[in-house]
């Protein structure tokens, strides 16, 4: 533990991760205020935070059972030349869905599209408090596999640190969920970002699937380099409004 906590990569990769898995989970804010919203508003407060501790409990219980399946390395069959194992399968599946879930996202994103009701099951009519929290928690594991499935990807044996970044996350949507929402609707460019990150990460994904080995270095340093981008354009942005009010 002492030598996790004394390796900088393993701070910047917990950064990382926390960071995508707090702007990805922005969505599941929305959904989880739709939910609560069919109780009495007396009820809604605990039975927001109740929920979003059930989903922490249920996302750490699909990033373990992920990362154990993603410790299987024997071929169950060859593709394209290449051993098969269930962690190949896992990477190639994931890198697929991430490069999908992440085009799509975006697509949305570039086009406008309104849809956060859409489809949504928790709009639908008033349950019970226990129906709730298991809309949450279902909720919550669907529009979180896209992070968890990065954080597989990206932390590999770093278990510990995988869920330190969940707990981080969860801790910052119990704490400041409304700020936050309200930052990242007014700087729709940090979750492109994010998203652009996750596209990155399921072609990496992809690519180890394929035993095409990509040296984690360069995946941090591109990120690390486009974050640091994007806290120079909000900067000079925030900068330009200031110095407009002052005219």
């Amino acid at each position: 533990m002492m030598e996790l906590l004394s390796d900088p990569q393993v701070w910047i990769l917990l950064l990382t991760l926390s960071t995508i898995e707090i702007v990805l989970g922005i969505d599941n804010l929305v959904f989880i205020s739709i939910a609560v919203s069919k109780l009495p508003p007396e009820r809604r407060e605990f039975a927001r935070k109740f929920g979003i501790a059930v989903a922490c409990i249920t996302r750490i219980a699909l990033l373990l059972t992920l990362a154990w399946l993603a410790g299987l390395t024997h071929d169950l069959f060859v593709l394209f030349g290449h051993g098969i194992s269930v962690r190949d399968l896992v990477l190639i599946l994931g890198g697929v869905f991430l490069l999908v879930k992440g085009a799509l996202e975006i697509r949305e994103m570039v086009g406008g599209d309104d849809h956060e009701d859409a489809g949504n099951p928790a709009a639908k009519a008033a349950v019970s408090f226990g129906g709730v929290i298991a809309q949450i928690a279902v909720i919550d594991i669907v529009f979180s596999l896209d992070s968890v499935i990065a954080a597989v990807g990206m932390a590999g044996d770093y278990v510990p640190v995988m869920v330190a970044a969940i707990l981080v996350a969860v801790t910052v949507m119990l704490l400041a969920a409304r700020p936050l929402g309200q930052f990242i609707d007014a700087n729709p460019t940090v979750k492109m970002l994010a998203l652009a990150f996750i596209v990155l990460i399921g072609a990496y994904l992809l690519l180890e699937g394929f035993d095409v080995h990509i040296p984690k270095g360069y995946i941090y340093g591109s990120m690390g380099f486009s974050v640091l981008v994007e806290v120079l354009n909000l900067w000079a942005k925030r900068n330009a409004r200031l110095r407009g009010e002052a005219m």
